[in-house]
């Protein structure tokens, strides 16, 4: 079994904001796999398929950001989930606008959505497709505020180049691709 989380806020306000990229690549894996985002389990939406005999979820826990990890670790319990089969999909600060880097562990870095999946796994030790946002300039307000901020249209074919490549990914993921393959394909800089 694999498991795709993408993280992201459940209100349409949210929608459009750099903290719901993970929602948006989630979006385009399931469009990739032919999945459809229909049943409602583990305070998340899911759709779920099956590839080469082996079932996949893609996962948009409807907790909020800071709570993902609650969702997490309901389905990881429930199917006593290896966490190398799991990867998750989110915004990250630490990266400029349009670099994706995955990685097969690590910490949560300035990420409150990693940080709580981490603390209720009790382990980094598991894969993450990261979608930078960081602006060129400096910022003049708060991260909590830009993450929630809406991406600019003259933005937007930069971070949709950088969503499909991250949705390619975590479809790849799904198709029982190595994390170490998925790297070596993906990872780039802006």
């Amino acid at each position: 079994m694999k498991v795709v989380v993408g993280l992201g806020n459940p209100d349409l306000k949210y929608q459009n904001t750099f903290h719901n990229l993970g929602f948006m690549a989630l979006d385009r894996v399931a469009n990739l796999l032919g999945a459809n985002f229909t049943k409602e389990k583990f305070r998340s939406i899911i759709a779920e398929t099956t590839i080469n005999g082996e079932k996949v979820l893609l996962v948009k826990p409807q907790t909020y950001m800071n709570l993902s990890g609650e969702a997490v670790r309901e389905i990881v319990t429930f199917y006593k989930l290896d966490l190398n089969d799991l990867i998750v999909i989110y915004d990250d600060f630490d990266l400029k606008a349009g670099e994706l880097r995955i990685r097969e562990n690590g910490s949560a870095g300035t990420h409150n959505g990693m940080r709580n999946i981490i603390s209720l796994l009790g382990s980094e030790k598991f894969s993450r497709i990261r979608v930078g946002f960081k602006p060129e300039t400096n910022i003049q307000i708060p991260l909590i505020d830009l993450v929630l901020s809406g991406i600019k249209p003259e933005d937007k074919p930069l971070f949709n180049s950088v969503l499909d490549l991250a949705g390619s990914a975590g479809a790849d993921f799904a198709k029982g691709a190595s994390v170490q393959e998925i790297m070596r394909k993906y990872n780039r800089k802006n």
